[in-house]
C-alpha cells in the first residue's frame, strides 16, 4: 500500500502522533453517525487527518461497509492525488463488495455511484435488474413484478448497499421500504414524500427528477415506477430485506 503521510499537526492537534491516530480511530468506530460526520470533516482539513481516515478504512473488517465509511472514501476520493492513490490501490473496485450470485459485475455501478452520476447509475441499475430477471428482460429493458421474486437476495442488497452507502444512506430499496412502511404502505404517501409525484402529476422522466443529493429521502432508483406499483412493491417486499 502507499506510505500514509507523516502526521504534520496544527498547534491545537498538540498530541502526539500515535495519540491522535488512537484517539480519532477511537471515535470514528464509536460515536454516532452525526458525531463521525463532524469527526470527518474535522479530519478532512489535514494531512495528519487524512491519515487517520486512510487507517480508518483499513482497519475496517471485511464486508462491513456502512454510511461513515462512504463518507469516508467520498472524502479521501477528492482530497488530494496521494489519497486517490490510495483508494486505487487498496479499493481498486471501490468500497463495497460486489458480491453476486449470479456472477452480475457491479464494478461499473459502483464506479457512478462513486462518481455521485446518479443519473447514470439509475439506468444501469434497471439494466442489472433486467440482467438479474434473466434474457427475455434484458431484451425488453424492463421487469415483470413475478421476475423480482425470484431475485437473489444477495443481489438487492449488493445494488442497495452500492446506492445507500455512495449517498450516506439517502437513497436505496430499503431507504424506500422504510419509508413505505413508516407511511403505512400507502403508496400515494409514499410517491409525495420522495418526490415521484407532485399534486395528481407524475414527476416526468428524466427532466424533472433531481439527480443529486439535494433530492428528498428516497427519491432513488426510481424501481421503474411509470409501469405502476407492481414492480417496486415486489421489491419492497422481497426476502432480501426480512
Amino acid at each position: 500500500m502507499p506510505d500514509l503521510p507523516s502526521p504534520n499537526l496544527t498547534p491545537d492537534l498538540a498530541a502526539e502522533p500515535a495519540d491522535f491516530m488512537t484517539s480519532f480511530l477511537a471515535r470514528l468506530n464509536s460515536e454516532s453517525l452525526k458525531n463521525q460526520s463532524q469527526i470527518l470533516d474535522e479530519l478532512a482539513n489535514s494531512e495528519a487527518g487524512l491519515a487517520v481516515l486512510m487507517r480508518f478504512l483499513q482497519d475496517r473488517q471485511a464486508g462491513l461497509t456502512g454510511i461513515i465509511e462512504g463518507k469516508v472514501y467520498q472524502t479521501l476520493r477528492s482530497a488530494n492525488p496521494q489519497t486517490q492513490a490510495f483508494l486505487q490501490a487498496e479499493f481498486p473496485q471501490g468500497i463495497v463488495p460486489l458480491t453476486s450470485e449470479r456472477q452480475i459485475d457491479y464494478a461499473p455501478l459502483q464506479a457512478l455511484l462513486a462518481e455521485q452520476s446518479f443519473e447514470a447509475a439509475d439506468r444501469l441499475t434497471i439494466e442489472k435488474l433486467c440482467e438479474l430477471a434473466g434474457e427475455m428482460a434484458v431484451q425488453r429493458k424492463w421487469l415483470y413484478f413475478t421476475e423480482v421474486t425470484n431475485f437473489p437476495a444477495t443481489d438487492l442488497q449488493t445494488i442497495d448497499k452500492l446506492w445507500r452507502v455512495h449517498s450516506g444512506g439517502k437513497f436505496g430499496f430499503s431507504v424506500q421500504r422504510d419509508l413505505w412502511l413508516s407511511a403505512a404502505k400507502n403508496w400515494e404517501k409514499l410517491w409525495h414524500q420522495i418526490g415521484w409525484k407532485n399534486g395528481n402529476s407524475w414527476t416526468r422522466y428524466p427532466q424533472e427528477f433531481t439527480w443529486s443529493l439535494d433530492a428528498p429521502k428516497g427519491h432513488l432508483p426510481l424501481s421503474n415506477q411509470l409501469r405502476g406499483v407492481r414492480v417496486i412493491a415486489a421489491l419492497l417486499t422481497h426476502p432480501a430485506w426480512n
